[in-house]
């Protein structure tokens, strides 16, 4: 466990984050967390050592759980949960490689957790509009898009404020990926002081256009137009300093 350099990939639920998990586990040096028989091999539900995310809400709800939050403060950390935690995720790994991958959405609020389990850890979180991101998570979370857009706004807040006690991660968007992948994977590269290349993963491009134009739908029909209208005056000013907008996509 010493010698393994961890990776840790989150963002929330159709952040992009399963397409990027499989490109880094194409890599020769590489190894994701694979034949699970979970939900997209996400390490949460493979492990008994810290809840997941349903046990919080689930799919845009579990940001709001001040209890789904991990740090370093902890009571879960010791030494004994540590071995623990990695020998329930190496049954699923090949031990033999250099980076061991794990991709959760709740790592996005967990991540100081998982630094002072694993401190040789690199954090890499992705980051999709936000329009997108709840649009295409409604029909499982069954919330409001109100409510979707508060937790998309309030788990990129935690990530924020927790990045800065992170010694090694990086945040990129969906977007740069899909639109320029081999410069996002350079910086990637370049960050984790190794060559990622993709050779195998379909990126379709364009995918969040169809979310728009639901989106644009619902700012004119009679039913929903006043619900978006104050949805854009409460949280565009805050999208906005994520570098994204609830008016011009």
């Amino acid at each position: 466990m010493q010698n393994k350099i961890f990776i840790f990939i989150s963002g929330l639920h159709r952040s992009g984050t399963s397409l990027f998990y499989k490109i880094l586990d194409n890599q020769e040096q590489f190894s994701a967390l694979t034949n699970t028989n979970e939900i997209e091999d996400e390490g949460q539900f493979v492990q008994s050592v810290y809840l997941p995310a349903y046990k919080f809400g689930g799919v845009g709800r579990f940001g709001f759980n001040k209890e789904s939050r991990l740090d370093e403060k902890s009571i879960l950390i010791n030494n004994e949960n540590r071995t623990k935690l990695f020998e329930e995720w190496s049954k699923y790994w090949n031990t033999e490689k250099k980076y061991l991958v794990e991709k959760s959405p709740p790592n996005i609020i967990r991540t100081r957790f998982l630094q002072e389990m694993f401190p040789k850890s690199y954090f890499i979180n992705i980051t999709r509009h936000p329009i997108a991101t709840s649009l295409a998570t409604q029909k499982w979370s069954k919330t409001s898009l109100d409510s979707l857009i508060k937790h998309w706004i309030v788990c990129h807040k935690i990530y924020e404020d927790d990045k800065k006690f992170l010694k090694k991660s990086i945040n990129f968007k969906y977007e740069d990926l899909i639109e320029n992948t081999d410069k996002t994977l350079k910086i990637i590269s370049e960050f984790l002081q190794t060559n990622i290349e993709n050779n195998k993963e379909e990126i379709k491009k364009g995918i969040n256009r169809k979310y728009f134009e639901i989106w644009e739908k619902k700012k004119t029909s009679f039913f929903s137009k006043r619900k978006i209208k104050k949805i854009i005056e409460k949280y565009e000013d805050e999208v906005n300093s994520f570098g994204y907008s609830l008016i011009d996509y």
